[in-house]
């Protein structure tokens, strides 16, 4: 047992933490901040504590606070266990003409997404997505059809840097839950005769 988690005798303190891990520590920093267990500035720092870390010792001593369970001497559920998240890449591009594209549930984020699409629907849902940075670029080639992207609290877009002609950009109102901001969503490059809805999924109560 390590700073209350219980990690098995086969791990060591150098045990090494991966994408999914700091995802899962993140998601319940989120929470917690949800039910008032965490105030903002608080949450920034374990965030950026989070993104940072490169060991599951370092992502414990994030939550031990946050997730003992009653009654078993601050023993911890470990937030580290399940199946492992696709491996973090660099770039993922999209290329699709006269078709459909649909990503949603659990899904790793690269760094960059490029969306090089003609006269296709294109559905981005980052709702279950695991974040690997704290900023995704999505850079678009988009010529005709629809994409559609769905955040979650916390998510913020940037759109200053999309060019946009003879098409229709819609953003609706995020959430309005006053979550710190756990992702940021940068939009570049261009789309043409299309249309781009982003919008927020409201937090499940």
């Amino acid at each position: 047992m390590t700073d209350g988690i219980t990690i098995g005798q086969a791990s060591s303190p150098a045990l090494r933490a991966s994408d999914a891990d700091r995802d899962r520590v993140i998601e319940l920093l989120r929470a917690a901040v949800v039910d008032g267990r965490l105030d903002p500035v608080e949450f920034d720092e374990r965030l950026d504590a989070a993104l940072a870390a490169r060991t599951i010792d370092a992502l414990a001593p994030l939550v031990t606070d946050l997730i003992a369970v009653p009654g078993s001497d601050g023993a911890l559920t470990p937030p580290f266990a399940g199946t492992p998240a696709e491996p973090t890449v660099e770039l993922l591009t999209v290329k699709e003409r006269h078709g459909t594209v649909r990503r949603d549930g659990r899904w790793t984020l690269p760094h960059r997404l490029a969306l090089r699409t003609a006269w296709s629907h294109v559905m981005l849902d980052l709702t279950s997505a695991v974040r690997s940075a704290p900023e995704l670029v999505i850079e678009l080639r988009v010529k005709g059809g629809n994409v559609e992207l769905v955040l979650a609290s916390g998510m913020v877009v940037d759109a200053n840097e999309l060019s946009v002609r003879h098409s229709t950009l819609a953003i609706s109102k995020d959430t309005g839950d006053n979550t710190p901001e756990t992702l940021h969503v940068r939009l570049v490059g261009r789309m043409r005769h299309g249309r781009l809805d982003v919008r927020w999924q409201a937090p499940r109560r």
